[in-house]
């Protein structure tokens, strides 16, 4: 028997859970609210009503657990579910309402003004009589709502304007909520005018944007839906509407000059939020006179106002979000019985139901993002941002026909202090905050340069969870405007200015560091072009070191070498792109790993605080640590190693294994090999009568002295740069490491001439000047030991009191280089791979020539 029953449930309930899949969103929502009644008695349904108002509605979820419609508080009600009733002593609803013809079943659904509406009008033998009918019944209410000269003439005048309205809302089948598709247009049977159908996912069923508020009762000759309002012929088109409203002339001329108007003439089921000309008038003028000015904008403009689904007022019962034709997105909203868009109640007349969508007039301008210059993209989170640029005379360089990014960071990374700075070094913050050229959000890879206003170059980082520029990260909010985008950032966008070597130079919190990293050799390291990340223990990490202990750890060059390139990892790891609350792994230079992650805006750096971090270097990026770090797995076999180590770090268990040495680690994982091979030198000729001498260098320009009437030519290989960056290929990051290589460049230096003379004679000073009057027209440099220069008067002073015999020196230098030729070439290494050194060749003719190249190990 038991089994019996649980076979039978399950069948029932999988039985009621297909057929309320297949039924419509009315169905649907109307079985959720009987679910919430069942504990009232059968066939009970619960309802939401506004209050203050008569209106209810079958809610959803998501307004039932808020207890609110529209923003207002909504009471709940009991009522029998359409078709049901009560019964004198029993709960719930448990009889089946009877069932009459249409007429009768007016009275039935309460729609008694519809009802002596069709018997004055000679519609009741109709509708009493053989037929499938589908009667959109007009609720008392709604008729007292409705206009009153309208309601006048139509009760004047009961056997053609009354008659032919009340068939206005019929339609010659049955049709049930289920078969009321949205997007559906029914023939009503009054001169075949059309009534527009919309069934929305929150349950609500509308009528030329009257809501049904009562449907499926089932009636002998059809069925009988009670609707909010009256419904009124529907002949013109949007575009009709448009061309003919005085209050819409603002909005016709700009929906003509962008070419749009005549798609509001095409059949379709839009929703246009129409701007009255006072709206446009509240537009600044300049802003105005720029969009309409341009097409592209004008467009934006006015497409951002029409939506592509029909949204009548009565369906929506709280915010949702829209796609505009313009390609951006609109929330449209309700407050109490006002329509609210993106939140501001704007809306002056709703619901104009044309046969291709429905009009709501507004009293505002909506601008997209499109149609706004980049520093009108700036939201209320980067209003200083935004004041400053307007203030310190920067936004009239962004020009409209320019293309910008602007890197805003948020008002709160503007301390007290920043905003205190002379105007002239704020400004120059501000100019590195923007790029000269447009780049989106999905244009950013890692290792890319972004050049600002003010010249600077900016990394980009990219990480798993974010992207970052320099020491700042994003945060959501990137718009695209007209001439740019915007892009929002935590912290104030600080450029690298010094190597990691030269910032730890300049704080004396890191000068036992320091002398540790020099003794171990690693100082290079840390001054040459890279890309590092350093985590630097300030001085306090080494409080109880003495000197002897010191002397202890720069003895042993391996052990302390292992113990600083713990602290060194390959890559630039900006704190805020981690994940917070995720552990993230990097392996060091040493070997050993460290583990990273952020937790209340804090790094942490195996567990310990990093009290600064994202200190910005060319080479790199320093997270300052009061501790020094050491691989919990590594062991030390040496007694005195260990008891320093003891001292220093408290927070871990240091291992010791007895005559366990340190791996050595050579310095090649930053090193560049210099690779030799042979190349014959390249000889040009011009003139015979000028010596010329033809040098093939590698690296900077050398530049010599030579006599006289000589010519220097130069081919200059520049020293190689190697970049590895990652870029989004089809939806996936792909890494690519590159070379950029100056093949060649000609330089040929102007010859300057100075003059050096050393007196030593017995002549006079007179004759020293003669000679100088005849022979020195013009002393161009004087260039002695360090290269000082002095000018006529000084070398005439200098002479003063020289001997009667002096020695005159001419010779010539080269200028500064000029570039004649360069080219340039960037190669895959993967593609074009380091050859191999070849054994020396002799040239034919001559001795063997070398070249030297560069290549990375």
């Amino acid at each position: 028997m038991k089994i019996f029953f649980l076979f039978t449930f399950s069948t029932f309930l999988l039985s009621a859970f297909e057929q309320a899949t297949a039924s419509a969103h009315y169905d649907k929502i109307l079985t959720h609210s009987r679910i919430r009644a069942r504990d009232q008695g059968p066939n009970v349904c619960a309802l939401q009503q506004v209050m203050g108002t008569k209106k209810k509605y079958f809610s959803t979820c998501r307004n039932w657990y808020q207890g609110a419609i529209c923003g207002k508080k909504a009471t709940v009600l009991y009522e029998c579910c359409p078709g049901y009733m009560k019964m004198d002593g029993t709960r719930g609803c448990p009889a089946v309402a009877p069932i009459d013809h249409v007429y009768g079943t007016l009275g039935i659904v309460g729609a008694t003004s519809t009802q002596q509406y069709s018997d004055i009008s000679k519609l009741r033998e109709e509708i009493e009589g053989r037929g499938s009918f589908t009667f959109f019944a007009p609720s008392n209410e709604a008729w007292e709502q409705l206009n009153s000269e309208i309601h006048r003439n139509l009760v004047d005048n009961v056997n053609i304007e009354l008659y032919n309205a009340l068939h206005h809302h019929m339609v010659n089948k049955r049709m049930l909520t289920k078969d009321l598709k949205n997007g559906m247009t029914l023939v009503s049977m009054y001169n075949d005018q059309k009534l527009l159908i919309n069934h929305y996912p929150n349950g609500v069923v509308t009528v030329n944007c009257a809501r049904i508020i009562h449907g499926n009762q089932i009636a002998t000759n059809g069925v009988v839906h009670v609707i909010d309002r009256v419904l009124t012929a529907v002949g013109n088109t949007i575009q009709d509407f448009i061309e003919v409203e005085d209050d819409l002339s603002s909005l016709r001329a700009a929906a003509i000059t962008s070419d749009v108007l005549d798609i509001l003439g095409r059949p379709g089921h839009y929703t246009l939020f129409a701007p009255t000309n006072e709206a446009f008038e509240r537009l600044p003028r300049g802003v105005l006179e720029r969009i309409m000015g341009d097409k592209v904008a004008s467009e934006a403009l006015v497409k951002f106002h029409i939506l592509n689904t029909l949204q009548c007022s009565e369906a929506i019962t709280g915010g949702a979000v829209y796609e505009t034709l313009e390609g951006n997105t609109v929330e449209v909203g309700c407050d109490g019985e006002s329509l609210t868009v993106n939140g501001v109640k704007m809306v002056k007349r709703k619901d104009i139901v044309t046969s291709n969508g429905v009009i709501h007039l507004i009293d505002e301008v909506l601008i997209p993002d499109s149609a706004k210059q980049v520093i009108e993209l700036g939201g209320a989170q980067q209003t200083t941002f935004t004041d400053l640029v307007a203030q310190l005379g920067l936004a009239s360089s962004l020009r409209p026909e320019g293309q910008y990014t602007l890197l805003a960071p948020l008002n709160g990374a503007f301390s007290d202090d920043t905003l205190r700075m002379d105007q002239r070094l704020l400004k120059t913050i501000l100019q590195n905050h923007i790029i000269k050229v447009k780049v989106g959000l999905n244009e950013l890879y890692n290792g890319q340069e972004l050049e600002t206003i003010g010249g600077k170059l900016l990394r980009v980082f990219v990480y798993r969870t974010a992207v970052c520029i320099e020491n700042s990260c994003m945060v959501r909010g990137s718009k695209e405007g007209r001439n740019g985008f915007i892009h929002i950032f935590r912290q104030i966008i600080n450029p690298a200015e010094k190597t990691l070597h030269e910032m730890l130079r300049n704080d004396k919190r890191f000068s036992v560091f320091l002398s540790l990293v020099k003794a171990a050799d690693l100082d290079d390291v840390l001054s040459r072009p890279g890309e590092w990340t350093l985590f630097v223990p300030t001085n306090d990490a080494f409080k109880g070191l003495t000197d002897d202990d010191k002397d202890i750890l720069i003895r042993d060059k391996n052990a302390l070498r292992n113990i600083l390139l713990y602290h060194l990892t390959q890559g630039v790891f900006i704190g805020s792109g981690f994940e917070p609350g995720v552990t993230n792994i990097l392996k060091t230079i040493q070997g050993g790993k460290l583990y990273l992650k952020t937790v209340n805006d804090t790094l942490l750096v195996n567990e310990l605080k990093s009290r600064e971090s994202d200190l910005m270097a060319t080479n790199g990026v320093i997270h300052v640590i009061d501790k020094l770090l050491y691989p919990a797995d590594l062991p030390v076999g040496n007694d005195q190693l260990l008891t320093i180590l003891k001292k220093l770090i408290k927070y871990i268990q240091i291992k010791f294994v007895r005559d366990s040495t340190f791996k050595e680690i050579p310095l090649t994982f930053y090193k560049i090999n210099i690779i030799e091979s042979n190349v014959q030198p390249i000889i040009r000729k011009e003139d015979p009568s000028i010596t010329q001498l033809t040098k093939l260098i590698e690296g900077e320009p050398e530049f010599k002295i030579v006599r006289e009437g000589e010519t220097i030519t130069k081919v200059i290989h520049g020293e190689p740069i190697i970049k590895t960056y990652t870029k989004i290929i089809d939806g996936r990051p792909v890494e690519v490491t590159e070379k950029k290589v100056t093949e060649e460049r000609i330089i040929q230096g102007p010859e300057i001439k100075y003059t050096r003379i050393t007196a030593g004679g017995s002549d006079n000073e007179e004759k020293l000047k003669k000679l100088l009057e005849e022979e020195v027209t013009k002393v161009t440099k004087f260039i002695e030991g360090d290269g000082h220069l002095l000018e006529d008067e000084e070398i005439k002073r200098l002479l003063q009191g020289a001997g009667t015999e002096y020695t005159k020196v001419t010779k010539v230098i080269e200028g500064e280089p000029q570039i004649i030729e360069r080219e340039i070439k960037k190669v895959h290494l993967e593609e074009a791979p380091v050859r191999r050194v070849q054994p020396t060749r002799r040239t034919q003719g001559g001795a063997a020539r070398r070249r030297t190249r560069l290549a990375y190990s």
